[in-house]
């Protein structure tokens, strides 16, 4: 750790996305639309409630955001899902910023609880994810981190043992 800075700006975003920022075949994000995210606020391999790892993120919530008119026509509402995929994109994230090799995806998640909204009404997404694992060994590279999502402050998605792997093949 060390190398890479501990917050990161859309266009940083974007080049993780690219494959530029981690190097080819390395932790990438999705390009927009699916980039859940616009910034990352505070990043760390030993912060967090358990002292292994966190990450603070932003998402500006506006209403021409390209799933309101399809999800629904008439009740527009962010999928739950796509909270989810922000919280699985930012765990990967981190596993590459540690300096961790191999190609990023989501293994599954433990426990998930929505139990609120996003309207187009809303501003502003904070993700919160706080690593209880984080496993480097020659055969497995993983995190397993909890998540929240809050809407203006209010928490709304709350995720527990979330796992996102890295692998060179």
């Amino acid at each position: 750790m060390g190398q890479y800075p501990t917050s990161f700006d859309r266009d940083d975003l974007l080049k993780c996305a690219r494959g530029e920022l981690f190097g080819p075949g390395n932790a990438q994000l999705p390009e927009p639309p699916m980039l859940m995210m616009d910034r990352i606020t505070e990043i760390s391999g030993d912060g967090g409630a358990h002292g292994k790892g966190h990450v603070l993120a932003e998402f500006g919530i506006t209403p021409d955001l390209w799933f309101f008119d399809c999800h629904f026509p008439g009740n527009p509402i962010m999928p739950g899902c796509l909270g989810l995929d922000g919280l699985w994109q930012l765990t990967g994230f981190n596993l590459g910023w540690r300096g961790w090799t191999g190609r990023g995806y989501a293994l599954g998640v433990g426990d998930v609880k929505l139990t609120g909204m996003v309207r187009p009404d809303r501003k502003m997404l904070t993700y919160k994810i706080d690593f209880t694992k984080a496993i480097q060994t020659r055969r497995l590279t993983m995190g397993v981190a909890d998540g929240i999502v809050e809407a203006d402050g209010e928490v709304i998605y709350q995720v527990k043992d979330m796992k996102v792997a890295l692998s060179e093949s």
